[in-house]
């Protein structure tokens, strides 16, 4: 069923403790590397403020373990939603207390204000019930747009809402669960899944759900060397889960699973190192795999023609050095074609959105989710504390 929405609320006047996901990356002089994560929430801020609601935000960044670590205050996210909002923002320089209580007790219409990292106290993790009172005593309504941490049951995502009569999704969670919803309940089919990128023990949750729903699932980047050894591949020096060969064995029992027939492999997964493509089961002992090759390219593309609805979570290859990125770079631009010929593509996890913006095709397809670990949890069928909590509509 659909979660009540932020536009089901009657926001005039009231304060609004609005979860969001500012956890953004920060570079080596604490500079925002990328603001992404805070547009993607302005619109829902920019409704309530709209509707003459006061939106008193709330969000981590980074993992300071339950103390104050000024590296990671959200100070100069403030700064930069600020600019972004083109409206003052008021920063608190704590979550709950007797200053914040001061300052929201001032608060009107038409003032926003954005609270301490919530992950400065260690309740927060532990979802404790008196510290997730403490944040709801601020406010009237409560609205969660924070689907990257819809998986964990903290206490400004699943416990807060507890003491709300109608909590609510912002329309970032809105999006992420429609689309993502709409692709494992009722996609348009052929539904085709391209997973990808190091590991099969972040992904091998995903590929069982998935194959369950899809058409067709395309297995790729460093995680299709344990498939390769499952089947009795030399992999070389190639990335390998020796532990995960027998649920890789499982999977490729499957019909719908495609494997690379034809790989990109170098001495040394650096740049200028000196690459040739071999068949899959030709790796020499030597070498290591780093993309995809050339013919299955031209595979996958035939399998993103095909399709009408696609899933994509993880690059084909190491992406970040140029000459182990042409993998990566065809699947994107076949998934961009695809989406502006009026394909559905939902495109997860934090590597293959980089891929994406690397090439420039960031916005080309229908929904690029922020998710990372809850778009996984998601895909896996699970079910999320931080969506769970939501009010039915």
């Amino acid at each position: 069923m659909a979660k009540l929405s932020v536009r089901d609320l009657e926001l005039a006047d009231k304060k609004v403790f609005l979860r969001v996901d500012f956890n953004v990356p920060l570079d080596e002089n604490l500079n925002i590397r990328d603001d992404t994560r805070i547009k993607a929430a302005l619109p829902t801020i920019q409704y309530i403020i709209e509707k003459g609601g006061i939106p008193i935000i709330a969000s981590h960044l980074g993992r300071p373990k339950g103390k104050v670590d000024a590296r990671l205050t959200l100070e100069l996210v403030a700064h930069r939603l600020e600019m972004l909002l083109d409206t003052k923002v008021q920063f608190g320089h704590d979550c709950i207390g007797d200053e914040v209580k001061d300052i929201v007790g001032e608060l009107k219409p038409g003032d926003v204000l954005l609270l301490e990292n919530v992950r400065f106290h260690i309740e927060e993790k532990n979802n404790d019930p008196n510290f997730a009172r403490e944040l709801a005593s601020l406010a009237d309504l409560y609205v969660d747009d924070a689907f990257g941490s819809a998986h964990r049951a903290h206490a400004s995502v699943e416990g807060i809402a507890r003491n709300f009569e109608n909590p609510a999704a912002g329309f970032l969670m809105e999006k992420e669960l429609q689309y993502l919803g709409s692709a494992l309940k009722d996609p348009k089919r052929p539904l085709l899944a391209i997973i990808g990128g190091a590991k099969v023990s972040t992904k091998i949750g995903v590929i069982k759900n998935l194959l369950n729903i899809v058409d067709n699932l395309v297995i790729g980047g460093g995680m299709c060397f344990t498939f390769y050894k499952a089947k009795g591949y030399n992999i070389g020096k190639s990335l390998c889960e020796d532990e995960l060969l027998y649920e890789a064995k499982t999977a490729l029992q499957n019909s719908k699973t495609y494997l690379p027939k034809d790989v990109l492999i170098a001495r040394e997964a650096q740049a200028g190192s000196p690459t040739q493509t071999v068949e899959a089961t030709a790796i020499p002992d030597d070498y290591m795999g780093v993309d995809i090759g050339a013919k299955s390219v031209v595979n996958i593309i035939d399998f993103i023609k095909e399709a009408k609805t696609i899933v994509w979570n993880g690059p084909m290859g190491i992406f970040e050095i140029d000459g182990f990125a042409r993998g990566t770079e065809f699947v994107a631009k076949a998934v961009a074609t695809a989406t502006k010929a009026g394909v559905i593509s939902i495109v997860g996890g934090g590597d293959t959105i980089s891929a994406l913006k690397k090439f420039d095709l960031a916005d080309t397809v229908s929904h690029a989710s922020t998710g990372g670990g809850a778009s996984l949890e998601y895909l896996e069928g699970k079910e999320l504390p931080g969506v769970k909590v939501l009010k039915e509509k």
